[in-house]
Formats: C-alpha cells, sequence, structure tokens
C-alpha cells in the first residue's frame, strides 16, 4: 500500500495524488488536510505509521523519489532472511531539485555493512538517507521519550531502530534526495541562527538518549556533540576557533576541498 499525507501543499500535488487514487483505489491511500498541519506544531511523522497495515514500512518524504524498481525487493528478502534486522538502509544520489541533475553519491559504507549503534550516533542526521529506510512496523510503533524533543525523525527514528536489532547496509544506489527545492525543510533551515538552535535541540535529544540507554553509549553520545558543535563554529565562521588544539583533531579530518573552501571563507569572504 501507498500511504500520502498531503499536508495542505500549495501546488498541484493534491490534484495529482487524486488522480493516481482513482486509477489506483485499492493501492494508494492519501489524507489530504486542508491546513498546515506541521506548521501548527502538530507532529506529522506517525500519521501514516498508525493506519500502515503492512508488515514492514519503507519511507520516502516528498521531495525525494526511488530508483531502483526492486528496492523494496531487496530489502524485503534480507530482513525475512534476517529476523534480527530492525532496519535496513542503501546508498543513494544527491540530486540538485532545479537541474534535476545528479551532483554525487551518498555512501556510507564502500561495501556492504553491519553498523553498529555507536556508528548511527557518531554518524549524525545524514549518515542515512531516510527514503532508504525499510524496517518493522512493529518496531516503527515504538517511540522512546527522546523522540519527543528532537527536531528532526529521521536521526532518532535510525537511532531507536538501531537498538532494538542489527542495522544493515546495502552498497547499492537505489533512491535520490533532492537537494535546493523550494520550502524543503533543508531550505528553510540554512540560516546560521536556525541551524544552531537545530543543533542545539540536537545536543538535548542526544542527552535524553544518554539517560534512556543509562549511559551505554556516552561516549558515541558526546563524540556527536562535540562534532556538531565544531560545526556550529564553522557556520559562525568562527575559524580560528575551529583550529585550536580542542577542535584539531575534527579540523584534520576534514577534506582537502573542504579546508580550502575554509581558507577562502576566511581570507576572502
Amino acid at each position: 500500500e501507498i500511504l500520502i499525507h498531503d499536508d495542505a501543499s500549495t501546488d498541484r500535488t493534491a490534484d495529482i495524488i487524486r488522480e493516481y487514487e482513482k486509477q489506483y483505489p485499492d493501492l494508494i491511500k492519501a489524507i489530504y488536510q486542508t491546513e498546515n498541519q506541521y506548521s501548527l506544531g502538530k507532529s506529522i511523522s506517525t500519521i501514516n505509521l498508525k493506519r500502515a497495515q503492512g508488515k514492514y514500512i519503507a519511507l520516502c518524504e516528498g521531495d525525494d523519489y526511488w530508483t531502483d524498481p526492486y528496492k523494496l525487493q531487496k530489502q524485503l528478502n534480507y530482513m525475512e532472511n534476517h529476523p534480527e534486522c530492525s532496519l535496513c538502509v542503501h546508498g543513494g544520489y544527491i540530486v540538485n531539485g532545479i537541474e534535476k541533475k545528479m551532483q554525487t553519491k551518498h555512501r556510507p559504507s564502500r561495501r556492504n555493512k553491519i553498523f553498529t549503534v555507536e556508528e548511527v550516533i557518531g554518524g549524525g542526521g545524514s549518515l542515512f538517507l531516510t527514503n532508504s529506510m525499510f524496517y518493522p512496523k512493529e518496531y516503527g510503533n515504538i517511540r522512546p521519550p527522546f523522540f519527543d524533543i528532537a527536531p528532526v525523525g529521521d536521526y532518532p527514528t535510525a537511532i531507536s531502530l538501531s537498538l532494538l536489532g542489527s542495522v544493515y547496509y546495502i552498497d547499492e544506489f537505489m533512491s535520490a534526495y533532492r537537494t535546493g527545492v523550494i520550502n524543503s525543510w533543508t531550505a528553510l533551515n540554512t540560516s546560521t541562527e536556525k541551524q544552531i538552535v537545530h543543533y542545539s535541540k540536537i545536543a538535548a535529544m542526544l542527552d535524553e538518549i544518554d539517560q534512556y540507554t543509562k549511559g551505554k553509549y556516552k561516549g558515541a553520545i558526546n563524540n556527536r556533540k562535540f562534532q556538531n558543535q565544531f560545526i556550529v563554529l564553522l557556520e559562525q565562521r568562527k575559524f580560528k576557533e575551529t583550529k585550536s588544539a580542542k577542535y584539531k583533531e575534527y579540523y584534520r579530518s576534514l577534506s582537502y576541498r573542504q579546508k580550502f573552501v575554509i581558507f577562502l571563507d576566511q581570507y576572502f569572504p
């Protein structure tokens, strides 16, 4: 089944959904909001989850799309053969939403791999593409307290699922994540001030996870928070601080290209 929640779109999205709904009434099940629920501060992450009838959930958010016709079959096969797996993900393409051209590939690993809880926490919210997530519905209904204060849904979902079983990554490119889309979450949260607020909320969420797991992953949590502090300093263009002894390890881990961009921004703003 294809469960669609249209949160009061202002373009022709609702009309397009209705056209497909007429063609495939047994497959497509849509909800049409007349007022944007997200702007009202309401949680929309569980609306489709609560009405799902299937054994598994596969996520695909509005700006994204799947590219491999066998994506779901491949993930289903793995999950059915590995009941200990609580989350299956894969690689994908980063596509320019305006020009519709591929910018780069998103590849958390250069081989098929099982990720540990520490790696999921340490990888941050960008470790896995949301549109690659495939997991048992029964696990999706488990929402620990840290979800209540999380500023996003994909990062805490990945962490929560990693605590319930193994996380398996398929090293294949089977979806596309679009960037530069007007009114997308990323586009609306790119200012430095909003980024600072975002990472502050992530830090609070990680502290809640630390309590929830009784300190079992404190090292990974503190390391992630420290990395986020480094990112905030870059956002604030406090380059001298990013090069200080405190953050030396993280600065060294940057690519030559990233260091060059920082150099240009610092001396030729």
